[in-house]
């Protein structure tokens, strides 16, 4: 007798209905072990374990040598759509190897590629995004899920998430502070960057942020399902990011009780709990007491476990094969995964400025120097790198190198005596001699020690000081200390990841201790200065090439934001060093961040992120000319943090922040890379016509080189209701040209693009206003300009309710969560604080209602034309309440009539307003 498959089993049936008949045969207390990071197989339905979270955001990652492709941001300053999207299938053939041969080790679904807009280049994270602008992280995004999510019709390769929603660019106290995102700001900027990949289906699932959104913890947001799932074709997971449901007691305090929060995060749209690691019972516990309490009904249980069914449906799971199935261990850094990790290495470089020294001719000899002249780094979600071509080893095959990582060679002494490290890795002690020890400056003050008798760096083991570590490593970072002055040049030593000091114990050992009073105090004597050393070698070099950057495992990373844009102090001496030994001086920077530094003058300037395995052969490539540097920045280089606004201070249009609306000199604009030939732009061209805007402009290679250029296309509204971005990329197109070749580039933007969000009617809207289209090699080095006249509409003045978010401008005011599930409100930070709403209509009207409350009370006043002298029109006293209790406070309207620009001021600090109403009128 042939036993039937059950429906959910077969292929054939639609995926809706397959979902339903799992549905129909799980009890409750199955649907509900579904909600975790570690799914509990159903044996008696033979459905097997599954773990959501495989990182893969450059590379297969955490589990052993793989490919390792060039750091998320230096993908993006390729321009290259197709090589991004085959780097992602390749890491997606890897994952299935890794899967294949070990299920719960690997799984299918993959926590890449991360959206952020990247708003700041303080932020830690900077290296996991590909850009400031939403639209080409989107676009940057969309091509990795692409390669992710395979090629083959209804069967996922892998399941991409996207990272981190919504409005993350802050580890400093990330898990508790809250990002303002006015309107525009949140529909212009922060949403874009998720939508496209969620729309064209290529990303299935997305990962909520640790941090707040206007008072509301991300992983509660209403956006999940107004938004997320609002855009997504077919079912869209949403998993937790690691231990944030927890954190919804405390340390955010939003709900008492775990059972009330993870209700309320299953209701929001969380589908499943990264809490716990493997250890799954605590969290299913509360969400059965969630059930058992009345807080969750079954039914809001069912929709969440559709949505992780779902995605296994679609990974092919229950079907009796897939086409992925073959997919084996030879795929792993195959010689196919090796050069296209060389390619991407190469396209990435950017050439941020040469006088003609590059590409290098008639080179004999060369000087390597600085820390990451023969180092690659991995960083927190990169591979295991399966082998290492460095700047050193790359440049070795093509000519003579001599290299030297000019870091200075020190003595540390105690007052009771030098300090020595144990040959045998073990701990540091005072003793009677002098032990040697390598310096490292990774800047921000964070310093790292290698013991020149074992080659290994200082570490803390417990609380005792070894030297047993090949470098900063891991996600507690143990090697990095900071030094802090003492009476007569000596200085005490802070170790970063505890905030101990180093102190002494009785025997002499080295330890942490918690006072700073029992720090023992240290003579630093320098016996060979890295700075000299590197000079010595430029001078008797053809050619010295510096190489140095950031560390990504320190002063910029996961948990670390940076506090300054500035090169490491130690290397950038050392920059300016061989600058002055040597004429031919090329800098060749390496990190996942912009940076600035003090030497001026220098020939050439050379950028890429953390490049993976073949960085040192696509380094050679670029510098000798074999290939024309093909990157662009994807985000502004700034000459100091001085331009920047607050880390936490997300409003972009407010503080003209990033290359849209930036009004300052940069050191380099987004878009900005040079080629070793040049460019002339022609012929630019216009036409609008049913709804789209078409464009197109000759570009020809007036050099004696081949050479890469990335077209990029810009608009700016000249005339609107709002300020607008200075510029705006609205496409880009990289071409290939021979000497004299010419080609014409085209844009096609539906005029729908040009629209704005209308916080009057909370819709996005296309005003008739003139245009300007402008063409070039950057954001501010545009070679043609075009205008055009849009028909559109009129924003009218406002007349009906008006929602406190929703204003045109505002002073000293902090958006906040209007209820716990839904809606936003503003909140006074001081007093005198006000919003603008512009040209309301007050014809007619005579008395309003403010839904405002307090829980010390105050006074709001609305003020016409100006917030401190403008005439008073109403006042409204606003009685003490609950922090989510409003009052509707009437009062009558003075003087009021036509059109008005409305001031809404706080009197009182800590005043809660959700809206205003002037009602019918008369």
């Amino acid at each position: 007798m042939i036993m039937q498959q059950p429906p959910f089993r077969d292929p054939a049936v639609p995926l809706h209905d397959r979902i339903d008949d799992v549905l129909r045969r799980l009890t409750l207390e199955e649907k509900v072990g579904l909600l975790h990071q570690y799914q509990a197989p159903v044996e008696r339905l033979g459905i097997g374990a599954f773990r959501t979270g495989t990182e893969a955001l450059h590379g297969l990652a955490w589990l052993g040598p793989a490919t390792v492709f060039p750091q998320a941001v230096g993908l993006a300053s390729t321009w290259d759509r197709d090589l991004v999207r085959r780097v992602g299938e390749a890491t997606g053939d890897e994952v299935l190897a890794f899967h294949h041969k070990d299920p719960a080790g690997a799984g299918l679904n993959v926590w890449a590629p991360v959206v952020n807009p990247l708003r700041d280049p303080r932020w830690g994270r900077n290296e996991e995004g590909y850009s400031e602008d939403p639209w080409l992280t989107s676009v940057m995004a969309s091509a990795y899920a692409r390669g992710l999510s395979g090629s083959a019709p209804g069967t996922l390769k892998t399941a991409p998430t996207l990272k981190h929603f919504l409005g993350y660019n802050n580890e400093t106290d990330r898990c508790t502070t809250s990002s303002n995102l006015p309107p525009r700001v949140l529909h212009e900027y922060e949403l874009p960057a998720f939508r496209a990949p969620i729309e064209e289906g290529v990303a299935v699932a997305v990962m909520p942020s640790y941090n707040l959104v206007n008072g509301r913890p991300a992983h509660l947001s209403p956006l999940i399902g107004q938004a997320l799932r609002a855009w997504a074709p077919d079912d869209l997971l949403v998993v937790s990011d690691a231990y944030a449901p927890g954190n919804l007691t405390a340390p955010q305090g939003y709900h008492d009780t775990l059972p009330e929060a993870y209700a309320h995060a299953v209701k929001a749209g969380i589908d499943s709990f990264t809490q716990d690691d493997d250890r799954a019972e605590a969290t299913l516990g509360h969400l059965r007491a969630a059930l058992t309490q009345g807080l969750l009904a079954e039914a809001d249980v069912e929709a969440a476990v559709r949505h992780a069914l779902s995605i296994r449906f679609r990974l092919g799971e229950f079907d009796p094969a897939t086409p992925y199935d073959d997919v084996n261990d030879n795929v792993v850094n195959c010689p196919e995964h090796q050069a296209l990790a060389r390619e991407a290495a190469r396209r990435s470089f950017v050439l941020l400025a040469n006088d003609g020294l590059l590409p290098l001719r008639d080179v004999t000899r060369v000087a390597v120097i600085g820390q990451l002249g023969d180092a690659l780094m991995e960083d927190w979600y990169s591979g295991t790198l399966p082998y290492a071509v460095t700047a050193r080893a790359g440049l070795a095959e093509r000519c003579e190198t001599v290299f030297c990582e000019a870091v200075d060679r020190v003595t540390l002494t105690a007052e009771s005596g030098p300090v020595a490290a144990d040959p045998a890795g073990g701990p540091l002690g005072v003793g009677a001699r002098a032990g040697l020890f390598d310096l490292f400056d990774w800047g921000g003050g964070a310093y790292a020690l290698r013991s020149v008798t074992t080659g290994r760096f200082v570490s803390v083991d417990g609380v005792t000081l070894v030297n047993d570590q090949p470098g900063p490593n891991g996600w507690e970072v143990r090697q990095t200390f900071r030094m802090e002055e003492r009476p007569r040049g000596t200085l005490a030593l802070r170790h970063i990841s505890t905030g101990c000091y180093v102190g002494a114990a009785d025997d002499g050992v080295l330890c942490l201790v918690d006072d700073a009073d029992q720090a023992v105090w240290l003579a630093m004597d320098v016996v060979r200065s890295g700075t000299e050393e590197a000079a010595r070698l430029a001078g008797a070099a053809d050619v010295a090439i510096v190489v140095a950057g950031d560390h990504p495992l320190v002063n910029g990373r996961e948990t670390e934001d940076r506090m300054t844009l500035a090169l490491a102090p130690a290397q950038d001496a050392v920059v300016r060093a061989v600058r002055a030994a040597n004429p031919r001086t090329v800098l060749v920077l390496t990190s996942g961040y912009p940076l600035t530094w003090t030497a001026r003058d220098l020939p050439a300037v050379l950028w890429s992120a953390h490049g993976g395995q073949e960085y040192g052969h696509a380094l050679a490539e670029v510098l000798f000319g074999d290939a024309d540097p093909e990157g662009r920045l994807t985000q502004t280089w700034y000459r100091s943090e001085r331009e920047l606004p607050d880390l936490l201070d997300y409003d972009i249009i407010a503080s003209d922040a990033t290359y849209q609306y930036f009004r300052g000199v940069p050191l380099h604009p987004f878009g900005h890379g040079l080629s070793y030939t040049t460019f002339d732009y022609a012929g630019l061209r216009v036409r609008l016509a049913d709804g789209v805007l078409e464009a197109e402009a000759t570009v020809t290679n007036t050099g004696t080189r081949p050479g890469v250029e990335v077209v990029q296309f810009y608009t700016h509204q000249q005339r609107s209701r709002v300020k607008q971005p200075l510029r705006r990329l609205r496409g880009f197109e990289k071409v290939r040209l021979e000497p004299g070749e010419s080609r014409t580039v085209t844009l096609r933007l539906p005029v729908a693009e040009l629209a704005f969000w209308d916080v009057t009617r909370s819709r996005f809207v296309v005003e008739s206003a003139p245009h300007q289209l402008m063409v070039g090699r950057s954001a501010t080095d545009l070679r043609l300009s075009a205008r055009f006249e849009v028909e559109g509409e009129t924003v009218p003045p406002q007349r009906g309710p008006l929602r406190a978010s929703c204003h045109d401008e505002y002073d000293a005011i902090t958006f906040v969560d209007e209820t716990r599930v839904d809606g936003d409100a503003v909140s006074s930070d001081a007093e005198g604080a006000w919003i603008l709403f512009r040209q309301v209509d007050l014809t007619g009207r005579t008395r309003c209602v403010a839904r405002a409350g307090s829980t010390e009370g105050g006074v709001i006043t609305l003020r016409r034309g100006d917030p401190l002298y403008g005439p008073t029109l109403a006042t409204f006293p606003v009685p003490r309440t609950s922090r989510y209790g409003y009052h509707s406070v009437e009062t009558w309207l003075e003087d009021a009539g036509g059109v008005q620009d409305l001031y809404v001021v706080f009197e009182n600090e800590g005043v809660t307003l959700a809206g205003i109403d002037f009602g019918a009128g008369a």
